[in-house]
């Protein structure tokens, strides 16, 4: 009579109590048996950024202004499949600059989540753009659309005036999250 009652007490508690969680139930012996189990799991939001090709501008005219724009990935399994990207440059305070060992060259950085771009919106270096939204259906577009976001680097004309003689190079550095 006890065993029933503690059981009696814990399923009641099991299906009334706040934060219970139903345990498996057990089968009993007949002509079929059946048991459950609950399962469950926890798909944490991620993202990933793919298709980068390094920016090589080579000689370039300081009459005019330089611009390359390449197409890539970004996948995202938030709802929505949303996230935010944040660029840094190698620059003092992590400016978009470029540099020939003692003189430095800005460039400017924008973003479009969308591909074929020329254009898009101005990246500040540390400050992410949210609520951008990918429409790629894997981590690195191999099926499904080939790219998804837009990434424009332009050096000005007055940046190039302003630039010493010399072969600058840097890094830029983009991180993506789930948003």
């Amino acid at each position: 009579m006890r065993t029933f009652l503690s059981r009696s007490v814990l399923l009641g508690c099991a299906l009334t109590c706040p934060g219970a969680s139903l345990a498996a139930s057990q089968g009993s012996i007949g002509a079929t048996s059946t048991g459950s189990i609950s399962i469950s799991a926890t798909v944490p939001g991620r993202v990933e950024i793919s298709g980068l090709s390094d920016v090589a501008f080579g000689t370039v005219d300081p009459g005019a202004a330089a611009t390359s724009a390449e197409n890539l990935c970004v996948w995202s399994n938030t709802s929505g499949r949303t996230y935010q990207v944040t660029a840094t440059g190698s620059g003092a305070a992590n400016a978009f600059a470029l540099t020939d060992g003692a003189n430095t060259l800005a460039y400017d950085v924008q973003w479009a989540d969308s591909t074929g771009q020329s254009s898009g919106t101005a990246l500040t270096s540390g400050t992410p753009l949210g609520a951008q939204a990918s429409t790629a259906t894997n981590p690195t577009c191999s099926a499904g659309p080939a790219t998804t976001a837009s990434l424009i680097v332009n050096m000005t004309a007055a940046n190039l005036q302003s630039a010493v003689a010399g072969a600058y190079t840097g890094t830029l550095t983009l991180v993506v999250a789930p948003q």
